[in-house]
């Protein structure tokens, strides 16, 4: 293929290729010239300018196919536009001859169409250029197209619209002649010449003003007449041609008639509305003024032509826009109803024309009103509608009031407003649904009235109306919850006024059902006490039926609707009504089979219509209830259910006899009836029904074999039984569209009604399928068979094999004994039932015997050859189906050569495309059917793949083959060649009027694509071949007219970029998937975006540049318009506002996710102001009003107020973003900031990014856009919607968290959103009104407690606006639940309360937190008084804003938590609960309530422990007498009620509370949950560390030992399940504060037994703590125990060497020590802290059985962290083990006497373990040895004598020191010296003199030795000042007659430190500082020891002398600077850290 890509074309290696090769090489060369003629220079082009043309026209004269000579036009046309035109003549000539051409024969039609391609080509690339001779063209190309065949035809008017493009208004003079060759063509028997023929006129009206002003009558006849018998694609053509032309017609500016030849009229827009509604309601017959009586009676238009003029209007619309239909809203609505009115019966004469009649108009309203209006405009079209509603109303009120009642009113007068008011009404729903609560101005509107005007019309007498008036109903409540309850409220009351009338019982009963369905709609519910009511009144009503005749069928309808849409609401309210619906359910039906047939003899015709309605209205009820409430089918229940069933079936076998006996009247409802009865069987299992299988079984039979059936409706059956691949190939009208819910009209054929809501009342209550839109229930007749079929699934498998032979034959005979119609029909149904059981038995793993096998064989057989295609693909998937469910090679090998056989030997189109489904369907299910089927079938396909004789049988084989090579895998991978090239070939040659074949290549091709998979990414040359293929495959399916194919080609290459990204040109996809983006065509949308999803996964940055790089081309002028703008982000958002589709919408969505995801931290600007557009395009004069103010208050209002006062010089691309949108961008604005999270710091930090934002000014920071986030969280918080209010809060709180910290660079001590206060209130301030829902509320008051935790507001003035919001709250619900508001169910109370009480906690917590710093700040802090001034006024004042309402927080919060702990018990106390409910919850809402208390409860939680350890327990305002007294609206402790019980004493109110917050703690900590959250995790804990801070709850936990061991158990189980750091150190806080309980009860206890027993001997006290008098500690039962299990864990996991198992042996291998993180240093030293307290809870028993363990981990942390730190420093853990070390030695159970021998011994070991650390094993590392000497020292100096002047430790423990003083680092020596100084002045001679012995003569050694050498840096300096120190200790605790030895010894060695005057001047800073400390130190000696010092210097003259020059030096550089203060700091900072410590 490389060869291909040249200039000219390689002809050599063309011939040398095969035929297939050789076109594949042309258009590859073709497709690379495009590219390269614009790439290269004109000079080089004009050159070979002249070969080029000859190799190009050669090649026209091959028979080029399809794509090939498009291209090849293309590229001539190129040719000359960059080269000469001086030949261009020549080529047209030459093309024009091969036109003329007389050769008629198929294998030179492809030259003429290649020359006639060619022509259009030319024209429109060089248009004027070739005005001379255009016309004699244009006349050639007419004459041609007089004898052409369809493609001839189709390919000349694409031609002509080329020509017309490029010549403009050059072309006038043949436009007459071209109008009417297209005429012609527009009626044409080919679709495909009829669309383009629509796409000729559509370019031909750019220019020619005739066909808008004086030919627009006849151009509008001529597109009524190209709807008959269309396609979906000429009626979307057609449409597109007849709405442009009309909507020109109404603009046009018309020139003046001196400058237009022709006479050009003027055509009004009532004449054009007039002439559409012609097209719709008489269709194409001649519709001109005087033709109407031509019309006979009964003559309907086809449905086609109406459906196509739908179109047609919605195209006129949109084409005038949004703003001309806002000013001509009026006309055009009363025009689109007036086609339903009464003025035009004939669209309304039959109930199924009127149907899809209504349908139409729904659509036009839907695409209008809802597309193209922004929400204002939709307001006001709601209020039109509205006045509509009510004029209807009022003439209909007129009929009625006429006359006497009974005689009043005819039918027609019913029928003639009931359609009209039936579209109102459902646009009306539709249009507030949509705009959700920014409805509710227009509901509050007074002067519309609305909610009057639609409860006014639910009294109309015909049942749609009525129907649609409570569906209506049901989209306000859905729209507006708010309006939920009154509505409800208002139609239950006039339900009960009005029972007597017959209208008001179904009209009010229905809009009661249809809001109770909306109820699943509104999360904050219904009042549960709703469903009682409702209960009553359906009981009542079916109670009052039987008393008055005349409204007997209407109650009894009523009040099973009512029951039925009652279940609707769920379990929790069913639940509290099943006795009686039980009751209703067993009395409806007679209890035996006697009494039924006593009612058969009895009654008529009208009680049997009553009855039936009944039993079908009770089955509906008992379905609903299964549906809805599965959670209460318990056994039980099962079994009340089932007795009546039996009765169900007998009728079900009585109702042909009775309906011979009392006539046709009871048809419907027997149908009705049977109807119900399936649908209920259906859902319940079939066990429950065995004993009635047999007799349902024949029913069902009889059923789908009735001789009365209606018209085989066989697009409602047979789809759901078909796979959804399967029907893309059978018909584009099964595909998913725009028009989908217009189109469907057209698959049920003439004679069946569209689904309609009066077809099945029962079904205004379910959740509907589609979204928003009305139920659409098809008529019973049909309903009843899909039932049926269902039902026969079930039934057949169920019952054995011999009933299942009888009745498939009974089946089978049936169809055999029918003719005609009838047989399809009944075929149909059969194979649907069959299709069901085999579904059924697949699905519940079942077999079915042979017998059966070949019964359903034969019929499947008989179906897979029926001329219905959805038939036969029905068929396919049944008989694949029964292979699977037969499992038998042997048997799917039958199967498989039967179909071979057939196709073999048949030649009709419906076999061959029978069987080659079968065959594909059987791969599919079977996952292939074997190697050995697998060429044959393959060959097969191919075979007939090439049967270009039918393009359908191409179709089917294609999509099979496509099915095969998906299912085969790696089996298949022989086959990709010889398939591809196939493929390829077809793809060239198929001509494009066959889309339907090319969509199937492309399902080909894209299932090769996946067979090979990541192999395309290979670089041999047979993979490359293969990959090229495929590209070239999506290339020409890229360039195909059809949309579809172009879908598939999309698909084909998203397949190919994910397996080999980087041989897809990313820049060519991208472009075409940016100018697909508003294609008309839904599924090539759907393409398009699940393309753009994966790509951005991966490439986000670069698709977003090549799409912008394509709209600055602006080559493509289809490319969206917005990219230009604001790129391919602005044009996805603004096609999210306009999409309807959810799942294109999801599509979107994600798509942006990812997309900002990975672009919006380095866009940021541009993703901001798309947010920012999106938000304030609309916000309003509210908000804007608002938004003034609030800047007022800012201080700044003239840089802000531009921000909403748009320039309207251009439009927005957002112009009128709906509510949906505008939330989902206020969560694009959380989504950018949680980005920015991740990315630079500078992005919250303000300093810093001004600072990189002056370095480069692109960088850019989301901390300098923070006004904007403001701006963006304020408008939409104060939006009308009601979720976006809720997302403008969210993002408010986020901004909040995280930019609170962020401080304010130019005013330090304060932060920057200091300055957004007033925003922040104003944006809260409309959350707290009464109106304002309860969710809002609730998020606001999390935004407050946020707000004002966030410490921004330090001053409290600024703090109190916030703060009162709180406070308003808090009044509101002290009133407790009873007093809320009762729009919605009590749980929506319940949330409200619990944010309220949740947010008053977190206030307090944060409170008490800043309060307890102040106190510790002020307590450090020297100057206390300036930090008094600062900061108490904020920590304290906010404690004291919250104090004012403590006391009633208080035991609110208290009440709260009582509810959590009940609501939390397990199942079984339920009974225990008390029956009302709790403080804030009722009982029936106790499931819906719950979930909210689990949010807020962990806050609560700590508030209370906090405000109990604040009192110490006592309540301030309580005395103790008081304490009985209820706590909070219910009583805090059950039985302190009024009932004259026990007054409660303060102990046992302590108790309760106590228990109830350590019981919810530990419950709570005991079965965490892996989705409990830290921060509950965190409050529960730090709510123990609050409870534990007071003396008297840890006196509890003390003297209860079995719950400080469960305590513990539960922090052990925390510690192992959570790895967080801050869990670990809360959890190991409460532990210690545990033990702290428990040493103070232990001290406690033995000086109170001290006390009493003060006379006797101690010896006779009894032992306490733990160990008694044995010393065994008792795992379960034992403190310690738990506390040291719980230690070990965390240094265990911290530290896994100390585990002696790991370690493999007792002493445990040495390791290398190292060094831990902080969080795991700071968990050691905690658990450390722990064990240094646990001697002293145990008695000196029990002291020893835990010693050894303490001891062993406290020095394995000491050797396992002893790491070497700069400057002789200690790690912290290594500090922590020596402070535990010293905790433990100091033990006063170490001098007990029980205990004092054992410990004494253990701490022997434990010296001699300490000292065998010094040995390191194998290599390792050495431990450090300052901290294992200061731990030697601890010993020494902690320790009674005894246990260390053992010889042996000693000896050893000098000989470390002695060691250490002759290290090489001077460090250890400097520090060895600290320790020993410390050991020296010990004052026990026994323990400090060896050390002297041995070591002092090292010492002065040592000092001698650096005297000499003179000390070099900092550390030897300390050394000597530490040596000095150290024999200065000795002199002064050595005995008088050795002293003078002593000082005789430290003086030579002091003043040889001493320099003269001389030498100070030059002399280091370390030597000057050792000078100034020697004379320091001789200046001290001097005096004390006066006569040894004289003698000293008397002996030697040479030290005297020294001394003295030294002095009279330092007295003169005394004089000259000032006492150098160095020597005074290295000699204060010298001394040992650790001394306080531990020594």
């Amino acid at each position: 293929m490389e060869l291909a890509h040249s200039l000219l074309l390689n002809e050599e290696a063309s011939n040398q290729l095969g035929a297939v090769q050789k076109a594949e090489f042309i258009f590859e060369w073709l497709r690379y010239l495009e590219k390269l003629l614009l790439a290269t220079n004109r000079e080089d082009v004009r050159e070979k300018q002249k070969t080029l043309v000859g190799q190009l026209l050669s090649l026209l004269n091959s028979s080029p196919g399809p794509p090939t000579r498009k291209l090849l036009a293309q590229d001539l046309a190129i040719l000359y536009s960059v080269g000469d035109t001086v030949s261009v003549y020549e080529t047209i000539d030459k093309c024009n001859d091969l036109i003329r051409s007389k050769d008629d024969s198929p294998s030179y039609l492809p030259t003429k169409l290649a020359a006639v391609v060619c022509l259009g080509s030319l024209y429109k690339k060089l248009g004027r250029i070739l005005a001379n001779g255009f016309t004699d063209t244009v006349v050639n190309i007419l004459k041609a197209m007089k004898s052409a065949e369809s493609q001839g035809r189709y390919e000349i008017m694409l031609s002509l619209q080329s020509i017309l493009t490029g010549l403009g208004a050059a072309a006038a003079p043949c436009h007459r002649d071209v109008y009417k060759a297209a005429r012609s063509c527009l009626t044409d028997r080919s679709m495909a010449v009829r669309c383009a023929a629509a796409k000729c006129l559509l370019e031909l009206q750019n220019e020619a003003i005739f066909m808008w002003s004086t030919d627009v009558d006849s151009v509008a006849t001529l597109c009524f007449k190209s709807f008959e018998g269309s396609n979906y694609d000429v009626r979307i053509s057609v449409s597109k041609l007849l709405g442009t032309v009309l909507a020109k017609a109404v603009t046009a500016k018309h020139p003046g008639a001196a400058g237009s030849k022709q006479s050009a009229r003027r055509v009004s827009l009532e004449e054009v509305l007039e002439l559409l509604g012609a097209g719709f309601l008489r269709g194409s017959s001649g519709f001109l003024r005087a033709s109407g009586d031509m019309l006979k009676g009964n003559s309907s238009v086809s449905r086609d032509v109406r459906v196509g003029v739908t179109q047609a209007y919605v195209v006129f619309v949109s084409t005038l826009g949004g703003a001309w239909l806002e000013k001509n809203l009026a006309a055009f609505l009363s025009h689109i109803l007036s086609l339903v009115s009464q003025s035009n019966p004939k669209a309304t004469q039959t109930q199924i024309d009127a149907v899809c009649c209504r349908r139409c108009v729904s659509f036009i309203l839907r695409a209008t009103l809802g597309g193209l209006l922004g929400e204002k405009a939709q307001i006001a079209a709601a209020k039109e509608i509205c006045q509509a509603v009510w004029r209807l109303k009022k003439v209909m009120d007129a009929a009625l009031s006429d006359g006497n009642v009974e005689t009043r009113l005819s039918s027609t007068d019913v029928a003639a407003s009931q359609h009209v008011l039936v579209c109102a009404l459902q646009e009306l729903g539709n249009l507030i649904h949509n705009l959700g609560t920014t409805a509710a101005p227009l509901l509050q509107d007074s002067s519309t009235g609305l909610l009057d005007s639609v409860i006014s019309v639910v009294l109309h007498p015909s049942i749609s109306v009525r129907l649609a008036a409570a569906w209506c109903l049901h989209c306000i409540a859905v729209a507006l919850p708010s309006y939920l309850t009154p509505l409800l409220d208002r139609c239950l009351e006039r339900l009960a006024i009005l029972k007597s009338s017959p209208e008001a019982v179904t009209g009010f009963s229905s809009a009661v059902a249809a809001l109770l369905g909306s109820v699943t709609h509104c999360p904050l519910g219904i009042p549960h006490g709703k469903g009682k009511i409702i209960m009553t009144i359906a009981e009542d009503l079916l109670c009052s039926a039987a008393q008055n005749s005349r409204l007997s069928l209407q109650r009894t309808q009523a009040g099973w609707l009512l029951v039925a849409a009652l279940m609707t609401l769920g379990p929790a309210v069913v639940s509290h009504h099943l006795t009686r619906v039980l009751l209703l359910w067993k009395c409806v039906f007679p209890a035996s089979p006697r009494d039924l047939e006593t009612e058969k003899s009895r009654g008529d015709s009208f009680t049997w219509q009553v009855t039936l309605e009944g039993r079908a209205g009770a089955l509906c009820a008992v379905k609903s209830f299964i549906s809805h409430c599965g959670d209460l089918l318990t056994e039980e229940v099962i079994q009340r259910l089932l007795p009546p069933l039996p009765c169900a079936v007998d009728l079900l076998t009585q109702l042909s006899s009775i309906l011979k006996t009392y006539g046709s009247s009871l048809k419907t409802p027997s149908i009705v009836y049977r109807q119900r009865l399936y649908e209920l069987l259906i859902l319940l299992p079939p066990e429950t029904y065995k004993g009635n299988l047999c007799v349902i079984l024949k029913e069902l039979a009889a059923e789908l074999t009735a001789p009365d059936t209606q018209a085989a409706a066989s697009t409602c059956l047979l789809p759901a039984l078909c796979h959804p691949d399967d029907l893309l190939i059978l018909s584009p009208l099964l595909q998913e569209t725009d028009h989908r819910f217009i189109e469907e009209q057209l698959l049920l054929g003439n004679g069946v009604a569209c689904g309609s809501l009066e077809y099945d009342p029962y079904s205004i209550y379910e959740k509907d399928v589609e979204g928003d839109s009305v139920p659409k229930p098809l008529p019973p007749a049909l309903s009843v068979i899909s039932s049926a079929s269902k039902l026969f699934g079930v039934v057949c498998a169920t019952v054995d094999e011999a009933q299942r032979v009888l009745i498939l034959e009974q089946l089978l005979n049936s169809i055999k004994h029918t003719k005609g119609a009838r047989q399809q029909t009944v075929q149909l149904h059969v194979v649907s039932a069959i299709s069901n059981l085999l579904k059924y038995v697949a699905g519940s793993k079942q077999s079915l015997g042979p017998e059966v096998r070949r019964l359903v064989l034969t019929l499947v057989l008989g179906a897979l050859e029926s001329p219905t295609p959805l038939l036969r693909c029905a068929a396919s998937e049944a008989w694949a189906r029964l292979a699977q469910v037969a499992d038998d090679g042997a048997f799917t090998a039958g199967l498989a050569q039967l179909s071979f056989d057939k196709l073999k030997s048949a030649r009709d189109v419906v076999t061959r495309t029978g069987h080659s489904l079968a065959l594909g369907s059987l791969h599919r299910y079977l996952g292939g059917i074997g190697p050995q089927h697998l060429s044959s079938c393959i060959g097969v396909l191919y075979t007939l793949s090439q049967d270009s004789t039918s393009p359908d049988v191409q179709t089917w084989a294609l999509h099979s083959l496509s099915l095969t090579i998906d299912s085969a895998g790696a089996l298949y991978h022989v086959h990709v060649e010889s398939t591809l090239s196939l493929i390829v070939m077809l793809l060239l040659n198929v001509p494009p009027t066959h889309a339907q074949v090319h969509q199937s290549l492309g399902r080909c091709l894209n299932a090769l694509i996946t067979t090979l998979g990541p192999e395309l990414q290979g670089s041999n040359t047979s993979v490359s071949a293969l990959r090229t293929s495929c590209l070239l495959g999506c290339a020409v399916m890229q360039d195909h007219p059809g949309c579809l194919v172009q879908a598939q080609a999309i698909s084909c290459l998203q397949q190919l970029h994910m397996f080999a990204p980087r041989h897809v040109n990313l820049s060519s996809l991208v472009s075409c998937l940016c100018v697909n983006l508003c294609s008309p065509y839904l599924l090539l949308r759907r393409a398009v975006l699940a393309c753009l999803r994966q790509l951005v996964q991966r490439e986000a940055a670069e698709v977003s540049e090549h799409a912008i790089m394509l709209a600055r081309d602006g080559r493509d002028a289809a490319a969206d318009a917005n990219l230009r703008e604001v790129g391919l982000e602005g044009a996805l958002l603004a096609l999210l506002d306009r999409e309807t589709d959810e799942s294109l919408c999801q599509d979107i969505r994600e798509t942006l996710h990812h997309m900002l995801t990975s672009m919006a931290v380095g866009k940021l600007t541009l993703w901001l102001k798309l947010c920012k557009d999106v938000l304030a395009a609309s916000a309003d004069f509210t908000a804007v009003t608002c938004v003034d103010t609030m800047q007022e208050e800012e201080g700044d209002r003239g840089d802000d107020a531009s921000v909403l006062t748009r320039g309207d010089d251009k439009p927005h691309p957002f112009s009128n973003p709906r509510w949906a949108t505008r939330v989902f961008a206020a969560d694009c604005v959380c989504r950018i900031i949680n980005q920015c999270e991740n990315a630079n710091r500078a992005h919250f930090d303000i300093a810093l990014a001004q600072e990189m934002k002056k370095r480069d000014s692109r960088n850019d920071f989301l901390v300098l856009h923070l006004a904007d986030l403001i701006r963006m969280a304020f408008m939409a918080a104060t939006d009308h919607s009601d979720q976006l209010r809720l997302s403008g809060l969210d993002t408010l709180l986020v901004v909040i968290r995280r930019f609170a910290d962020i401080a304010e660079p130019e005013f330090p001590g304060h932060v920057i959103l200091e300055q957004y206060q007033a925003n922040v209130g104003a944006a809260l301030r409309p959350a707290f009104t009464s109106e304002t829902p309860p969710d809002i509320t609730a998020k606001a008051c999390q935004v407050c407690s946020a707000w004002i935790a966030s410490g921004v507001v330090s001053d409290l003035s600024d703090l109190r606006r916030v703060h009162q919001l709180l406070v308003s709250s808090l009044t509101k619900i002290q009133a407790g639940k009873e007093a809320l508001s009762q729009l919605y169910n009590e749980s929506a109370s319940t949330m409200e309360i619990l944010a309220v009480l949740r947010a008053w906690a977190e206030v307090y917590i944060i409170a008490v937190q800043r309060h307890k710093n102040h106190k510790q700040a002020l307590k450090t802090t020297v100057n206390s008084e300036d930090s008094m001034r600062n900061g108490s006024s904020s920590a304290a004042g906010l404690l004291d804003l919250v104090c004012t309402d403590l006391a009633t927080l208080s035991k609110l919060w208290l009440a709260a938590l009582q509810d959590f702990a009940l609501l939390t018990l397990p199942a079984e106390f339920a009974s225990q609960l008390p029956t009302e409910g709790g403080a804030f919850y009722t009982a029936e809402t106790s499931k819906s309530a719950k979930l909210h208390y689990h949010d807020s409860w962990a806050l609560i939680l700590h508030a209370a422990a906090l405000w109990l350890t604040s009192t110490g327990f006592a309540d301030p305002d309580e005395g103790g007498a008081n304490l009985s007294r209820p706590v909070t609206p219910t009583s805090m402790c059950q039985g302190s009620s009024s009932s004259g019980a026990a007054v409660k004493s303060p102990e046992d109110v302590y108790t309760d509370r106590f228990h109830l917050i350590l019981g919810i703690s530990v419950e709570f900590l005991c079965s965490l949950r892996s989705d409990a959250s830290l921060e509950s995790i965190m409050a529960c804990l730090r709510a123990l560390q609050a409870l534990l801070d007071v003396p008297w709850p840890r006196w509890r936990i003390g003297s209860d030992q079995d719950l400080g061991i469960e305590l513990l158990n539960v922090l052990h189980r925390v510690i192992l399940t959570r790895e967080s750091p801050a869990i670990q150190l809360a959890s190991l806080e409460v532990v210690r504060q545990i033990i702290c309980a428990a040493q103070e009860h232990v001290k406690e206890k033995r000086r109170s037994a001290e006390v009493d027993d003060g006379a006797s001997e101690k010896e006779t006290l009894p032992e306490f703590g733990e160990g008694k008098d044995t010393g065994g500690l008792v795992p379960g039962k034992s403190l310690v125990f738990a506390t040291l299990e719980l230690c070990v864990c965390i240094l265990v996991r911290q530290l896994p060497e100390l585990n002696p198992k790991l370690a493999g042996s007792p002493g445990g291998k040495a390791s290398k020590p190292k060094t831990l993180l902080e969080e795991g240093s700071r968990l050691v030293a905690a658990a450390l802290a722990i064990l240094a307290e646990l001697p002293a809870v145990c008695s000196p028993e029990g002291s020893i059985s835990i010693l050894p363990t303490v001891l062993y981990l406290t020095i394995g942390v000491l050797r396992e962290t002893a790491v070497k730190l700069p400057g002789g420093q200690l790690s912290c853990t290594v500090t922590a083990s020596l402070q535990t070390l010293k905790g433990i030695l100091t033990s006063p159970m170490a001098r007990a006497e029980k205990s004092h021998e054992a410990w004494t011994s253990l701490l022997q070991s434990a010296l001699a373990t300490v000292l065998d650390c010094w040995s390191p094993v194998d290599g390792a590392q050495e431990p450090d040895e300052v901290s294992l000497l200061t731990a030697v020292t601890v010993f020494i100096l902690s320790t009674s004598p005894e246990v260390t002047t053992v010889p042996c430790l000693q000896n050893r423990c000098i000989e470390k020191f002695k060691a250490a003083l002759e290290s090489k680092d001077s460090v250890v020596q400097m520090k060895t010296c600290q320790l020993l100084h410390s050991i020296f002045q010990y004052p026990k001679p026994a323990v400090s003199y060896p050390y002297i012995y041995s070591l002092a003569s090292s010492i002065v050694e040592k000092l001698q030795d650096i005297a000499r050498r003179k000390p070099e840096d900092a550390t030897e300096l300390q050394l000597c000042q530490e040596g000095i120190k150290l024999l200065e200790a000795l002199v002064a605790i050595a005995e008088e007659e050795h002293r003078a030895q002593l000082v005789a010894c430290l003086l030579p060695i002091l003043i040889s430190f001493l320099l003269d005057e001389n030498a100070l001047g030059s002399a280091t800073s370390v030597t000057r500082s050792l000078h100034d400390f020697a004379l320091h130190s001789l200046m001290q000696i001097g005096p004390r020891y006066s006569s040894v010092f004289k003698r000293v210097m008397a002996s030697s003259p040479a030290l005297k002398a020294r001394l003295e020059a030294a002095v009279k030096g330092n007295q003169e550089s005394v004089r000259v600077d000032p006492p150098s203060k160095h020597a005074k700091n290295l000699a204060r900072n010298s001394s040992i850290q650790l001394k306080t410590n531990f020594l």
